[in-house]
């Protein structure tokens, strides 16, 4: 990834899903096929989909998406419910490399904000449990304003919010959609492949 040399960046914004926490529905649902990894990647595939999975990030609550989804597949009732009741367990880790990078630079100064695709419903799990949100400034939360990336709205709100030079502005996601989304608004976007690939990134702009 190419940078000009001479950029001047105000502020990083990261995405939280795969880039300092993982999230994967496959770390709860392998407990419950309990071997069984056709049957689930089945069931990931038809049930509880990644498209139905995002409108959770946004407009769709958990009652009525598992409501939804119950009528639709009815003998599948207990395993969607528990992809709201055990929610947390989809959670792994979080990516210490990354999150020691984000304590460093905070600790530099260097002003932070979180944008990220996530359903309102469960940010306070996610908080309590991961003490770092305290490090961002604003967070701007799709299932909260109700839209979600790569919907350039959400990128404009996080600017205009915080008072952002996009121009100045690093956004760090894992989704290159969502990156090309970023710079189409004139942020310099950073797709997370590594935690060695990100610090290597953010050091040719002179971070931290």
């Amino acid at each position: 990834m190419f940078f000009m040399q001479d950029t001047q960046i105000d502020a990083v914004v990261f995405d939280l899903g795969n880039v300092l926490i993982p999230w994967n529905p496959r770390n709860l649902y392998r407990k419950l096929f309990k071997g069984d990894d056709a049957g689930m990647e089945r069931f990931i595939s038809t049930v509880c989909t990644p498209d139905w999975s995002d409108s959770l990030d946004s407009d769709q609550s958990f009652a009525e998406g598992t409501a939804n989804l119950i009528s639709r597949f009815p003998e599948q009732e207990s395993l969607i419910r528990m992809y709201d009741e055990r929610w947390d367990e989809m959670l792994g880790e979080p990516i210490a490399e990354n999150v020691s990078l984000l304590s460093e630079l905070h600790q530099k100064g260097w002003p932070l904000y979180a944008l990220s695709n996530w359903p309102i419903e469960k940010l306070p799990l996610a908080r309590a449990r991961f003490g770092f949100f305290s490090l961002f400034r604003d967070m701007v939360i799709s299932g909260e304003v109700g839209f979600r990336k790569p919907n350039p709205a959400i990128f404009r709100l996080m600017i205009k919010k915080n008072g952002l030079n996009p121009a100045r502005t690093v956004f760090i996601d894992d989704t290159m959609g969502h990156i090309e989304a970023a710079r189409s608004l004139g942020l310099i976007g950073i797709r997370h492949l590594s935690p060695a690939q990100l610090r290597a990134d953010l050091l040719k702009l002179g971070i931290p």
